[in-house]
């Protein structure tokens, strides 16, 4: 039997500051001692918890987490509720660098009939996220960007939601082991400043979004007006959105119906 405090002294050690609370997540994900140790040496090998344990809790659904995936953050919670508020009933969303595709499994449990589209390069992603989106009637394609979506999309979409990375290359080798061990490189570096992936897909944005219809990109407080900058080159008229409660910045950029 493995003693409960002795698991949370051993994640500490690790460098756990939740360590009571991960203690209690991997109890709860074991079905035996055995298992349970098993997972614990993986934890404190550095392997993410979410990886560990199979899932990760996000906007009150529970997201089917891959070796070798994206883990979502709480902070992208902004894209969740700021999106929930921009379409309605019967909308037509894409969830662009998808990952798990834990923010279309969200949208789609607030937005009624929606019709969800998910896209990701990383071949794990998207095995990932069909399993956390072909459920509940979502499509996943592989590609890069809009590559792989279909052509009747065109000017369809009401909503365009993007978690593309925002890391600033050099900042990388400054983030947690367990993020930078674990989740692909290409899931985490924004370019020299950040914004390489807002800027690409800001370009090609207006060409998809249905007319009205939004683009809302996650981005940090500071980089904020770069990512806008990006959006309003691409033809949008733009606001900064931000979640003080969970350290959330998003950009929204609109395409304004014609007159």
């Amino acid at each position: 039997m493995v003693d409960e405090a002795d698991v949370v002294a051993r994640l500490r050690a690790a460098g756990s500051v939740f360590a009571e609370d991960e203690a209690q997540v991997l109890a709860g994900a074991s079905t035996s001692p055995t298992q349970l140790e098993a997972m614990l040496r993986r934890r404190v090998d550095g392997e993410p918890l979410e990886v560990v344990v199979g899932w990760a809790e996000f906007c009150g659904q529970r997201v089917v987490i891959e070796p070798g995936v994206f883990v979502p953050r709480t902070r992208t919670g902004v894209l969740v509720t700021e999106g929930a508020r921009l379409v309605g009933p019967g909308a037509v969303v894409v969830d662009l660098c998808c990952g798990s595709g834990a923010v279309g499994l969200a949208l789609h449990a607030m937005i009624r009939d929606v019709e969800l589209h998910a896209t990701d390069i990383e071949p794990a992603a998207v095995a990932c996220a069909r399993r956390n989106l072909e459920p509940i009637g979502g499509t996943v394609v592989e590609g890069d960007l809009f590559d792989a979506l279909p052509a009747s999309l065109v000017g369809a979409v009401d909503l365009l939601v993007v978690n593309a990375p925002y890391v600033p290359t050099a900042a990388i080798a400054t983030m947690p082991p367990e993020a930078r061990d674990h989740e692909p490189m290409v899931a985490l570096d924004g370019g020299v400043d950040g914004v390489d992936l807002h800027r690409r897909v800001a370009s090609e944005a207006t060409r998809w979004l249905a007319p009205g219809g939004h683009l809302l990109i996650e981005t940090s407080r500071r980089q904020a007006p770069l990512t806008a900058a990006a959006m309003e080159a691409g033809g949008l008229v733009t606001r900064v959105v931000t979640a003080p409660e969970i350290d959330g910045t998003a950009v929204v950029g609109n395409r304004v119906r014609p007159a």
